[in-house]
C-alpha cells in the first residue's frame, strides 16, 4: 500500500481539484459545511472516518486512494487488498462471467491493464497472434495495451490503428483522471513513444452515424471488426476488484461473427 506524508486535508483538496469542484460545491453535495471543510483542508480541523467516507463517496475516489487518505488522517485502512486467488466468490464470479461470454473474446485485467484471466474465445482468437498463454501456465503479466498498440504486437494488424490508439489513449487520460494511478501516466507516456501511426487509409474511417469505433483486425480468418464493452463488479468492498474490469470484445459484422463462433 502507498504511504503518502501529506496531510489529509490537502490529499482530499487535491481530489476536490481534481473532481473540478469548489468547497462550495462539495459542502452542498456532501452536507458538510463550507467552513468545516475548508478547516479541513487547511489542517484546523481533522476529519472523522465518516467524513471521510462522505467526501470520498461524492468525490468518487477509488478504494485504493480511500485507504492512503484514511491513513493520512490516523486511522486503519477500512478496505481489504487480496488477490484474486484470495477472493474465491469473486474469483468464481469472473471465470464465471468470461465463460457466459464466449463465443466472444473476453479479458479480466487489473487497474494497469494488466492480464489477470482470460476464456477459451480470447486465448484461441488472440493467442496465436499475442501469445496469450493458456490458463494455468506460469506466465508473468501480461499488459493487453502493449500486446495490442506495441510496433511486436497486434499494431501492424491493426488497420485502423491511427484511430485507434487516439480512443485508447483518451480512455487511458479518463481512467488516469479518475484514479490517479502513477502506473497509468507511465503507460501513456510508453504508448506516446511508439512509432506513430500513418493516416488510415485503409482503415474504416467511421462516419457520423458511427455509435463506438471499431477495432478493424487483419487475420488469417480475413478482416474482422470488433466492438468493445466494459464490466466493473458494482459497490466493491476489497481494492482488487474495484480495480477489476472484463473486457469483451463483440462482433461488429456478420462475418467477424461467424469466424468467432467457428473458434
Amino acid at each position: 500500500m502507498t504511504v503518502t506524508t501529506q496531510p489529509v486535508g490537502a490529499l482530499i483538496r487535491q481530489w476536490r481539484q481534481r473532481r473540478r469542484l469548489s468547497q462550495l460545491d462539495l459542502s452542498l453535495a456532501t452536507g458538510v459545511s463550507a467552513r468545516h471543510l475548508s478547516f479541513v483542508e487547511t489542517g484546523r480541523s481533522s476529519p472523522s472516518r465518516e467524513m471521510i467516507e462522505r467526501l470520498c463517496g461524492e468525490l468518487d475516489i477509488p478504494l485504493r486512494e480511500r485507504n492512503i487518505l484514511h491513513l493520512a488522517a490516523g486511522f486503519a485502512p477500512p478496505y481489504s487488498e487480496r488477490s484474486l486467488t484470495d477472493l474465491a466468490a469473486a474469483r468464481l464470479a469472473v471465470d464465471g462471467i468470461l465463460r457466459g461470454l464466449e463465443p466472444n473474446p473476453a479479458v479480466a485485467v487489473d487497474v494497469g491493464w494488466n492480464l489477470i484471466a482470460a476464456n477459451r474465445a480470447a486465448e484461441a482468437f488472440l493467442g496465436g497472434a499475442a501469445g496469450i498463454p493458456s490458463q494455468g501456465t506460469s506466465h508473468p503479466p501480461l499488459n493487453m495495451l502493449r500486446m495490442t498498440l506495441a510496433p511486436d504486437g497486434l499494431a501492424p494488424q491493426i488497420r485502423n490503428l491511427a484511430r485507434w490508439r487516439t480512443e485508447v489513449l483518451r480512455r487511458l487520460h479518463r481512467q488516469l483522471e479518475r484514479t490517479a494511478d502513477p502506473g497509468l501516466a507511465d503507460l501513456i507516456e510508453e504508448i506516446l513513444d511508439y512509432p506513430a501511426p500513418a493516416d488510415d487509409d485503409q482503415g474504416d474511417r467511421g462516419s457520423a452515424d458511427d455509435l463506438v469505433v471499431p477495432l478493424q483486425l487483419t487475420t488469417e480468418h480475413g478482416e474482422l471488426r470488433l466492438l468493445y464493452t466494459t464490466t466493473v463488479f458494482g459497490s466493491p468492498r476489497d481494492v482488487t476488484l474495484d480495480e477489476i474490469a472484463i473486457e469483451t470484445f463483440f462482433p461488429a459484422d456478420d462475418h467477424t461473427a461467424r469466424v468467432l463462433r467457428s473458434l
